[in-house]
């Protein structure tokens, strides 16, 4: 189980796919969901439906993962060849300077200023992406054309997965959430619901708005839903772990109780909470738990779809969020799909998702 979800990983985040240009990764879900799925749809805006129907009475289950990546797109091509670039989701200023990237296949530079040549100031401050550019060897706008890049064209990091000494920590461009859709790619390989409908889906533009989940929930219109991200911890030198997100790698897949500012975003509800808590250990697996009010994942959207959807977050946690060095435990991902298995094996069970039991 590890060693798969390790090459899927592998496999998945060398597949660049920034918001709204999700066509590779697309193609990838598409074809490794037709091997094990009969029923695999993809919609309009690209969000990758793979059922799996028991043929028996029993409910809707909607495992969501979000198959985009944060990075950007080019804004103008100057006639010199240099491109400027407009940020797409949460990319991060301070982490652009002197990378490396992808333009439609090609390797680009985010210039950076000789430090010969800088003043005091500019050697400490942070340059805005609006300031910055992107070298992609080209002399003019012409040749820029001529390879097939031009407005609008997605850029994506240049950071390959690798994994440390031990074996099972990684760091990569693209583990948010390229990790949760290895997670529900194997669950779709492995289970088979006793009784109902389980329905994967690998939703789109979740880094911009949280938009392919709006669509995927009201079209599948579950029981209940499982939203499966990653999410920033708190076991870095540069983080209060107690006061500020009690969230480490490596401790086990999280359940996120609260999300969004002052929990604007998503707050579980009493059976889901109960529910996979009673999950995790009847499957042995140890959990965190946590209220981020620091971001939001599918779940947010999913909850408020139709009449209200039954939804929960399993959350892997990750150090370096948004940035092309996510690091992460494999061993959080293998918890997840224990987690994850054991509520397919559940879905025989007739569960009351009544907000006040009668």
């Amino acid at each position: 189980m590890k060693e798969q979800l390790k090459k899927l990983l592998n496999e998945l985040t060398s597949i660049h796919s920034v918001s709204g240009a999700e066509e590779d990764v697309v193609r990838y879900l598409k074809r490794e969901l037709s091997r094990v799925c009969t029923d695999v749809v993809v919609d309009s805006m690209g969000n990758i439906f793979a059922g799996k129907d028991s043929g028996k009475p029993g409910p809707t289950v909607m495992v969501a993962a979000h198959s985009d990546e944060i990075g950007a797109i080019v804004r103008s091509v100057e006639k010199d060849g240099f491109l400027r670039l407009e940020k797409i989701g949460g990319t991060l200023d301070p982490l652009l300077v002197g990378r490396k990237v992808w333009v439609r296949g090609h390797l680009g530079v985010i210039g950076v200023k000789a430090g010969h040549l800088q003043t005091e100031k500019e050697r400490t401050e942070v340059k805005k992406a609006s300031d910055l550019y992107i070298d992609v060897g080209a002399q003019s706008r012409e040749e820029v054309l001529r390879m097939g890049i031009d407005i609008g064209t997605p850029v994506a990091y240049n950071s390959p997965l690798e994994f440390f000494a031990n074996g099972d920590r990684f760091c990569g461009k693209a583990v948010d959430d390229r990790l949760g859709c290895a997670v529900l790619l194997e669950l779709m390989r492995q289970s088979s619901p006793p009784a109902g409908k389980l329905v994967g889906v690998m939703t789109v533009q979740e880094e911009v708005g949280l938009k392919g989940a709006t669509v995927a929930a009201f079209k599948v219109n579950p029981t209940f839903a499982i939203a499966l991200d990653t999410m920033p911890c708190g076991d870095t030198p540069d983080v209060n772990f107690q006061k500020e997100l009690p969230v480490g790698i490596g401790l086990g897949p999280t359940f996120q109780w609260l999300s969004g500012a002052a929990g604007r975003g998503f707050l579980v509800i009493p059976s889901m909470k109960k529910f996979l808590v009673e999950t995790a250990r009847r499957e042995g697996v140890t959990y965190q738990a946590t209220a981020f009010p620091g971001g939001n994942t599918d779940a947010t959207a999913i909850r408020l779809v139709r009449e209200g959807i039954p939804c929960g977050v399993i959350a892997l946690p990750r150090r370096y969020s948004h940035s092309p060095v996510e690091v992460g435990d494999i061993n959080d991902a293998v918890g997840a799909l224990k987690i994850l298995k054991g509520i397919v094996a559940r879905m025989a069970e007739d569960l009351d998702w009544s907000f006040v039991a009668d």
